[in-house]
């Protein structure tokens, strides 16, 4: 077979009729096309986003900014006017209910109209601000809230007072824990009483701020409060109640005296026992002793003894020593010192009487000591008769005997009244008629006997008017025309006690003075000045008693006391005393 002959023009013809074979692209021209897709992508992506945001951003010109809320009421997204209608006709209902109050655990309500509380409406939106320019911040606005609260209209003054009279509600002071009784005519019931810390609303500017900014929250206000604390806690009052106090007032406690016995009640105990809070929580339990003792005294008195002061005796010559006796007075202490173990029992609720010696206040060495063996002044007045004989025997059965002891003073008002009857005041028997009338001539009498003795005159009241029964200016009252009393007091500033003897019979009374003799006294009397004759009056009828008058005038009394045995002037002593005019009473 011969081959044909091949025609090259033809060939390259057809070459360039036929379809190309593509080449196989390089890594690199890959990667370039991908980026190329993505940044086409991208772009119109970002593209869209710019055109949403701006949309979104002309639509929105002038909305509160979205997830706003005001006092829990949404506004976000809407126009001013739109969320001010809103806010108004969901809040404007809870504008005129009471806000409750809570500070502590105490609680209470507010009238917002009464207590200068509105809203700044306007006010309210503008806090909430304007739209996010930021995109991020838009768009998480879609997923968030934000309260921005109100702007509150406020009368500051009407809210402070609103404010402070609901402070004054919920303070409140501490209370202790501690125990109480109830007493019913079978027994006696112990209770507890709960302790309560106390707390007060001191801060009234913050209480006030945290109003204005929370009213309107559905939860009400809460203030803040400074706590007072207390010291016991309830278990401490429980424990004290349960294992000391009821036990104690189970049944009645016995007490066995010298021979008697005698019952300690339950509500005897109930008024002795005292309660104390401690320090970590506990309730101490306390024994009022002198409460028992006042329960009991009047019953263990009969079996007490009482002490005898060593007395002096008075006869013909020297007083005589009667010798003291010792007596015996229950040791309140050591009787009461098992009571608090007694009581928690059930059973053997019994105490014992613990006596001791009750030594008397002067002994018979004592009293000897005293060196009282001669008279140291006396002095005699008299005069008197009738009820005022009476009252001056009255007064001197009580001095008789008593002792002043070196360094004491003696009070004669300090011993009280010793059973008066009615009598004219003056020892003369003129005057009103008094409960006590005459008794001042008991002072004059006794205070003339320290003058000679030589004893301290402390105090007395000289007579308004002049009683020529006494030496001028040498006199003592103890009863004014009211019937008010007056003192006499002297002292004894020797070694040597002083023991008084006083006694009275027929019109006259007698005060001797006993002891260990020191001086020897001399009284001089001044004579008169500046006299005033006595006036003269004139009555009738039954009630007139006729007197004669007695005029007034100065003068003085010098008392000069001396050692015995040397002579050497010891003190001098002046005194000076005025005395009124007493008119004469004529009766016709």
């Amino acid at each position: 077979m011969r081959d044909e002959p091949v025609d090259d023009l033809a060939l390259v013809d057809e070459l360039f009729k036929a379809e190309p074979v593509p080449l196989p692209p390089t890594h690199r021209v890959v990667v370039r096309r991908r980026i190329g897709r993505i940044c086409m992508i991208t772009g119109g992506i970002l593209g869209l986003l710019v055109l949403a945001y701006i949309a979104d951003l002309v639509a929105s010109i002038g909305d509160v900014p979205r997830g706003v809320t005001v006092a829990g009421v949404e506004v976000g997204g809407l126009g001013h006017a739109n969320a001010e209608a809103k806010l108004r006709r969901e809040l404007q209902p809870r504008l005129v209910q009471p806000v409750a109050i809570t500070a502590g655990d105490a609680s209470g309500t507010l009238d917002p109209p009464k207590s200068g509380l509105g809203i700044d409406w306007p006010g309210t939106l503008a806090q909430a601000g304007h739209q996010p320019l930021n995109p991020v911040d838009r768009v998480l606005a879609f997923f968030r809230k934000r309260e921005v609260g109100v702007v509150a209209k406020v009368d500051q003054d009407l809210l402070t007072r609103s404010v402070t009279k609901l402070a004054a509600q919920f303070t409140r002071d501490p209370v202790e824990g501690g125990i109480g009784f109830r007493e019913t005519p079978d027994r006696v019931e112990a209770y507890a009483i709960e302790p309560r810390p106390g707390q007060a609303l001191r801060d009234i500017d913050g209480a006030v701020s945290v109003v204005k900014d929370e009213w309107l929250g559905h939860g009400g206000v809460r203030l803040g409060v400074e706590p007072s604390p207390v010291k016991a806690t309830t278990e401490g009052v429980h424990r004290a109640l349960d294992q000391i106090v009821t036990p104690a007032l189970a049944s009645p406690i016995t007490v066995h005296g010298d021979g008697q016995d005698f019952p300690l009640m339950p509500t005897d105990l109930s008024h002795a026992l005292k309660f104390e809070a401690r320090e970590g929580g506990t309730l101490d339990v306390l024994i009022d002793q002198p409460s028992l003792e006042k329960t009991l005294q009047p019953q263990l008195a009969v079996t007490e003894k009482p002490g005898k002061d060593a007395q002096f005796v008075f006869g013909t010559g020297a007083p005589a020593i009667e010798p003291a006796e010792d007596g015996r007075k229950v040791d309140w202490a050591k009787t009461f010192e098992p009571l608090a173990e007694v009581m928690k029992r059930a059973d053997g609720r019994e105490l014992t009487a613990v006596y001791a010696a009750n030594p008397a206040a002067l002994t018979t060495d004592a009293a000897g000591a005293l060196g009282i063996s001669e008279v140291v002044g006396e002095f005699t007045t008299s005069g008197f008769s009738g009820p005022a004989a009476t009252n001056i025997g009255a007064l001197a059965a009580k001095v008789n005997g008593m002792i002043v002891k070196p360094g004491d003073t003696f009070s004669l008002s300090a011993l009280g009244s010793p059973g008066y009857v009615n009598a004219p005041l003056n020892e003369d028997g003129t005057g009103p008629i008094v409960v006590g009338g005459g008794v001042s001539q008991f002072a004059s009498t006794l205070y003339n006997a320290a003058y000679l003795a030589g004893l301290t005159d402390v105090s007395h009241v000289t007579h308004d008017y002049y009683l020529d029964r006494y030496p001028a200016g040498r006199e003592a009252k103890i009863l004014n025309a009211d019937g008010s009393g007056a003192d006499l007091k002297f002292g004894n500033d020797g070694t040597s006690g002083v023991a008084i003897q006083a006694y009275a019979g027929g019109s006259s009374v007698t005060v001797k003075l006993w002891g260990t003799k020191r001086f020897r006294v001399e009284g001089s009397a001044g004579g008169q000045s500046d006299v005033i004759e006595a006036p003269v009056q004139y009555g009738s009828g039954d009630g007139c008693q006729p007197s004669a008058g007695v005029p007034g005038f100065t003068t003085s009394d010098t008392r000069v006391v001396r050692e015995i045995g040397t002579g050497q002037e010891v003190r001098r002593e002046t005194r000076v005393v005025r005395y009124q005019p007493r008119a004469a009473m004529v009766c016709g």
